[in-house]
């Protein structure tokens, strides 16, 4: 079918192959795409790291007990404090640190070769919980009657800490997702509206002749979506390489990594499910914006046509 402003092939009575390019669109959407994988990694990441230190911090105590080696009731306040802690309610292991783990603790802060600590410290004790919702303050209660001056920290405001800090990761994540699905809302929608200018008068003539709204409509929304999905794909296709490495660095805290990632198959293991499918969907998602995109620009464009 010939046209006045040139020739058409088959299936493209509008020229689009040409009106929209079929590389700058499909770089820019890949462009969107890439940043919005890294977004949802950041939320699977933060999400990941937060769940894995509120649950290891939850069911978590430790217990100080200054003086340790005085004399108490029962044995060496230490003694005595874990005795207590041993067959308390609620308590599933306790460990009574050793001067080697405690100085090694302390390392960072006043250096050192690692060995024992001369200075006076109290004694400290780790202990694990059963679960997150046990009621510690009865076992304090016990404690401070036994051991005096004994301190305990359940973690509840490094609790409450990370979970607003996973809180402000997340909405940074999303947000950062809404802006690239706006900036890809407004990269498809100019290059819609040059395509229409493009190809104006090959649309006046077929709208002239009787061609619908929709038909019209439907042709642009069929090229964007086919570019759109084309760059959605390329996009999330160059980000694995990034994520897998994120989420390769990010294992080890969450205790998810079995083996140092020293392949590319080890190294994407360490991604999430709900990542992969976070991105098995990029690409659905940039084609349905280049086709709802394409055909509401198309579309009022065609109500302002006399």
């Amino acid at each position: 079918m010939k046209l006045a402003s040139g020739r058409t092939t088959r299936g493209d009575e509008l020229g689009l192959k040409r009106a929209l390019s079929g590389l700058m669109l499909p770089a820019l959407v890949g462009a969107m795409a890439f940043l919005a994988a890294l977004s949802l990694a950041g939320w699977e990441g933060s999400s990941s790291l937060a769940r894995s230190w509120r649950d290891g911090a939850r069911a978590a105590l430790t217990v100080q007990v200054p003086r340790p080696n005085e004399a108490a009731l029962g044995g060496n306040r230490l003694n005595v404090a874990v005795s207590l802690l041993s067959v308390a309610p609620g308590v599933a292991s306790v460990h009574p640190l050793t001067e080697a783990e405690v100085a090694k603790l302390l390392r960072p802060w006043i250096g050192g070769d690692g060995g024992p600590v001369t200075i006076p410290l109290p004694a400290v004790i780790a202990v694990r919980l059963t679960g997150d919702d046990i009621d510690t303050e009865p076992l304090r209660r016990q404690l401070a009657d036994a051991v005096p001056g004994i301190a305990m920290e359940d973690h509840g405001q490094w609790v409450r800490r990370l979970s607003d800090l996973a809180w402000s990761l997340q909405a940074c994540s999303l947000l950062a997702v809404a802006l690239v699905s706006a900036v890809a809302v407004a990269v498809i929608a100019v290059a819609t509206r040059a395509g229409l200018m493009a190809r104006r008068e090959a649309i006046e003539i077929l709208h002239g002749l009787g061609a619908t709204d929709s038909f019209i409509a439907g042709r642009f929304a069929r090229r964007a979506t086919v570019l759109a999905l084309a760059g959605g794909l390329v996009g999330t296709v160059l980000v694995l390489p990034v994520v897998s490495v994120l989420s390769g660095l990010i294992a080890p805290f969450t205790g998810t990594a079995t083996t140092e990632a020293t392949t590319v198959g080890s190294a994407l293991a360490t991604v999430p499910v709900s990542l992969w499918a976070d991105m098995a969907a990029l690409p659905a998602g940039a084609a349905l914006i280049g086709f709802l995109t394409a055909q509401g620009t198309v579309r009022r464009w065609l109500r302002r046509l006399p």
